[in-house]
């Protein structure tokens, strides 16, 4: 068993046995996540043992109306406001309760930090998919957006914070 950091997904990654438990997140990886790497649309990580996949996550840049932000992200920022978006995160069923999802969000966050020292951003957003998800986020110093409840924001000043 040898796990490794996190990496940018390559095509000789093994994603056949890749099962969180979600159909949604497990289809993204096997069918788009690949492909949007070449196309630059998002960049996956992953945490893989032995080849196979066994975690990941992407990121991509986006903005997002101040209205649909908590005060904390909106205050004297543009509209819309800069933004990093994580779009999926998740670790196969036979990994899980391991802390890896925590680790990965770290490495998100991580690079998240850098990429604002290049390019101006607010915050890490994420849609969770469930509550269950939110309140993975939440204990993390997460948001919620006040338009939904599964739209959740880390300001970046916070995640600095928390990092260093």
């Amino acid at each position: 068993m040898t796990l490794t950091s996190p990496q940018p997904i390559q095509a000789d990654h093994d994603l056949l046995l890749f099962d969180s438990g979600r159909p949604v997140l497990d289809d993204w990886l096997k069918q788009r996540a690949i492909r949007n790497e070449h196309s630059g649309a998002s960049r996956t990580y992953v945490i893989c043992d032995d080849g196979r996949v066994i975690g990941y996550y992407c990121l991509s840049s986006g903005a997002v109306e101040a209205g649909h932000t908590p005060g904390k992200v909106r205050r004297n920022m543009p509209d819309p406001i800069p933004i990093m978006l994580m779009g999926r995160l998740a670790i196969d069923k036979t990994r899980q309760g391991e802390n890896l999802g925590s680790a990965l969000l770290r490495d998100a966050i991580l690079r998240t930090l850098k990429a604002a020292d290049i390019v101006g951003m607010r915050a890490l957003l994420v849609h969770a998919l469930d509550d269950r998800a939110a309140s993975f986020y939440l204990q993390r110093g997460f948001l919620v957006s006040p338009i939904d409840p599964l739209i959740l924001m880390l300001p970046l000043d916070t995640a600095r914070k928390a990092i260093n």
